[in-house]
This record gives C-alpha cells, structure tokens and sequence, in this order.
C-alpha cells in the first residue's frame, strides 16, 4: 500500500441561496485546488465526487451531471454517498483508489446545492424514514435530534450554557474564513440561549445552516509528490462505521460508532494515546452539542469531558486542544458534502501552514477530521500529519 499526501485543496463561498450552479461550484473549487497544486487537468487520473441525495440539485444522476465540472470528463470516476459523513468518506475514497495504486492522483470534489429545495431543505428528509417504525411519528431530523442532545445532556448533568458555547466559540472563529456563512464576532452565550426553540433543548442558533457550496482536495502518491511540493502533508490513517438504522435500540448518550472509527484510523496513524498525539481536531458540529458528542466519540476526552474542556478554553484556537479552528459547520455552513472543506481541507491547510488567519499558534503536526451522516449511526475519520 502506497503513501498518499495531500498537495491542494479548494473551497467556495458558503452560502443560503448562491447563483452558480453545482457544475460551476465544483469548477471554482476544483480551479483552486489545482492552482494551489501546481498541476493541469492532464494530470489527474480520476476524479471521486461526494454528493448528498440528488434531490437538493433535482437532478437524476446527480454525480455524473456534475462531473465535467470537476475536471472528470472522460476519466475513471466513481461518486460516493452516505449522507453527512461523506465529507470524510469522499477524501478517504481519494485515498483508497491512490493507495491501492489504481491513480497517482486523485481529486475528490464534494458539491451541494441545498438552497435548490423547497420550501426547505427537511424536504428532502421526509422520506428517509423506516416506514413501519419511524414515519408514522411524522419526525423530522430536529427533534430526533433534540432527543439526542437532552440525553446527552441528562446523562452528565450538562447546562445548557456549556452547549451554547460551542456555537459562540466557532461562529467567532469562523470570522477569519473567506468562505463563512455566519460568522458572528459579537455573539454571545446568552444570544443563543435566548433565540427561538426549535425542538427543545435545540434553539435556532444550535443548528448550523442550510448552505451551497463546494470543496476539492488533490491526493497524489508519494512516490510522484515531489513533483508538485516539498512541504508534505500525509494522510496518517482513515476509519469508518456504521451502527443499526433503528436508533431507538441504541443509547444516544454516547456516540460509539465514532468512537469504532476513530480506533480504526488511529490503529493505523499509529496513535496510542489521542489526547496527547493530536494536534487539534475538526469534529463534526451541525449542532453544538455535536461537537462535544463527536470529540468525546473521537477519544479524545472522557464521557461527559468535553463540555468542561470548552467552558475551561482548551478548546479555544489557542488552547492545548484547538477544536473546529475553522469555525465548523456552526460558523462556515453546513452544504452536506461539502463540509470536506471544514472538515480534511482544513487539516491540511493548517498543517500546510495556509489558514491565514484562521493559523493555530505553534506548530501544528497531526490533526483528525470526522464526519456524520445517515440517521445517527454513520462516522468517518481521517488523520493528516505533517510529513
């Protein structure tokens, strides 16, 4: 197996309603991430595309209509899927198809057009339900999971102001990046205790925000990165898992398939002790609570440990745990796919040394993104260290 290095990456804006199309999304952000590699269409090998359900563009085959927009016309291309989780699992499918040797270079672009769907993007959701056991509830993915944060919070005796700085931390955190949607450097804990209830204990400023956008990543094989840069960046290790779709049979306190995914990617980054051999992370946060679910499923803290370190500042860019220094979700967006930008192209341009002003202090060599999809069951993890 083949060591893969990551030598570009690309990411549009964030935002509600943007007037390019998803081919022209995945062009501009395809366009950066070749002129930050040095390299020309002639030199990728295949493309991988990660893309929610086609519903959010309306268009059947939705990875094949975009294709030539991300540099894949007549190339081997193959698209992946598994809701929000393929943020991570579209690079960790870049990775595979250069490590096994099939390319030398892959580019994974990740678009989504979620302001295409009316009258909201939950549409898309109505019908993603086991017909028997779920939808006669009439659910949507709010309240199932404001289930999940009131057990987590009920669990570990969590106050809900411990929660609410998440969010307070990562939309301020996301005014360095070019690309957010809401970054906000006022807010405050008591601005997102006081906005609207959506599903208790959820309130309109947990949830991240219905977004479009794409992101682009460029994975080459070791043997030929020389060619394009000296400043490596390797990808350490990947994981993935998936728990039972019926989420009723779980605990909801403790996200244990994340925690089987990171135990995956860490086994083979080498990772003994994650606490102490990670850098800083990129933990998935469509809502707040998330991140502090995420980083405890990520091992890297106790149960019930992540709302301390936050209300403490370790996770705060300049702490001794820098946790979404991109903002995240919260603060960039949340176009489902595309979140890889947040998420493993963020990784790399800290690594890189080319966050701008997003650069956590010091000397940044490890860090590990993760995402989340399907009904509460779906993780995926990679490492990237600094070669």
């Amino acid at each position: 197996m083949k060591d893969v290095a990551v030598i570009g990456a690309g990411m549009t804006l964030f935002r509600r309603h943007l007037k390019e199309t998803g081919k022209e999304l995945s062009y501009l952000a395809t366009k950066m991430a070749m002129e930050d590699a040095g390299i020309q269409k002639n030199d990728i090998d295949m493309v991988v595309m990660g893309s929610a359900p086609d519903a959010f563009d309306g268009i059947h085959m939705k990875g094949e209509n975009l294709l030539d927009g991300a540099a894949g016309a007549g190339k081997p291309y193959v698209r992946v899927f598994n809701g929000g989780g393929t943020g991570v699992f579209a690079p960790i499918a870049g990775w595979w198809h250069v490590a096994s040797g099939v390319a030398d270079i892959c580019l994974v672009v990740c678009e989504e057009k979620m302001g295409n769907i009316y009258p909201h993007p939950q549409t898309a959701f109505r019908h993603i339900w086991d017909p028997v056991l779920d939808r006669p509830l009439n659910p949507n993915l709010v309240w199932l999971f404001a289930m999940e944060m009131n057990r987590y919070m009920t669990v570990h005796n969590i106050k809900k102001e411990d929660i609410a700085r998440v969010a307070v931390k990562n939309k301020r955190n996301a005014v360095g990046h070019p690309c957010a949607q809401l970054a906000d450097p006022n807010i405050t804990v008591d601005d997102v205790l006081n906005s609207e209830i959506m599903a208790w204990p959820v309130q309109r400023l947990d949830i991240s925000p219905p977004s479009d956008g794409a992101a682009a990543l460029i994975f080459c094989n070791k043997d030929v990165v020389h060619k394009f840069t000296d400043d490596r960046i390797y990808v350490g290790g990947v994981g993935w898992n998936i728990d039972s779709t019926i989420w009723t049979n779980r605990d909801l306190y403790f996200p244990r398939y994340v925690a089987e995914a990171a135990k995956m990617a860490y086994k083979k980054a080498g990772i003994m002790n994650p606490r102490k051999d990670i850098d800083f992370a990129e933990p998935y946060d469509p809502f707040d609570y998330k991140e502090l679910h995420h980083m405890e499923g990520l091992l890297l803290c106790d149960k019930g440990e992540a709302p301390i370190l936050t209300r403490e500042g370790v996770t705060q860019r300049d702490g001794d745990l820098p946790t979404c220094p991109s903002g995240g979700l919260l603060g960039v967006g949340n176009p489902i796919a595309a979140t890889m930008g947040q998420k493993v192209c963020e990784l790399y341009w800290q690594l890189a040394g080319k966050a701008g002003k997003r650069q956590i202090p010091g000397d940044p060599r490890v860090g590990v993104g993760q995402a989340w999809g399907d009904i509460m069951q779906m993780a995926t993890v990679m490492v990237l260290r600094r070669g």
